[in-house]
């Protein structure tokens, strides 16, 4: 069971990748995280097995994934350690994975294709997981907050 999302981003794709990755902690919405209003920063370690983490106050650290490959301005892939009732999951056979392709269809602008696959490894709620992350509230709301991000630069 996959999720897919495109959007059109005005950005060169180099851009749109450095911004997505270099840039999280800017865009990322904050009710997003565990830390929400408080969240010092969110961000992933660009190459292969970086972490993806967020620190919150007092140092609170907490690592919801892991970068699976990446090729710069291109693609991203990592893993989306957080299960189904938004616990930090630390076994990677329990997670999902996200992949976000740039491609770059005209003089500085970018179509981003977001996949979040494997919902399966999730197990119980893995359906409603996956309906969750479809919906408005899901990757949509995430992606719009990207763009906007992006766009306003």
């Amino acid at each position: 069971m996959d999720v897919t999302k495109k959007i059109i981003v005005q950005a060169t794709s180099h851009a749109a990748f450095n911004s997505f990755i270099y840039d999280l902690n800017a865009w990322w919405p904050k009710e997003y995280t565990w830390s929400g209003e408080k969240l010092v920063e969110i961000r992933i370690n660009p190459q292969v097995n970086g972490l993806c983490t967020e620190i919150g106050p007092f140092g609170f650290r907490c690592d919801w994934g892991r970068v699976t490959e990446l090729t710069k301005n291109v693609q991203l892939s990592f893993t989306w350690q957080i299960s189904p009732t938004r616990i930090p999951e630390p076994n990677p056979d329990k997670a999902s994975l996200v992949t976000i392709l740039f491609t770059e269809s005209s003089h500085e602008v970018t179509d981003i294709t977001l996949i979040h696959s494997n919902f399966e490894s999730h197990g119980d709620g893995a359906t409603g997981y996956a309906e969750a992350m479809d919906s408005q509230q899901g990757w949509p709301k995430i992606l719009e907050a990207f763009k906007a991000y992006c766009e306003n630069q």
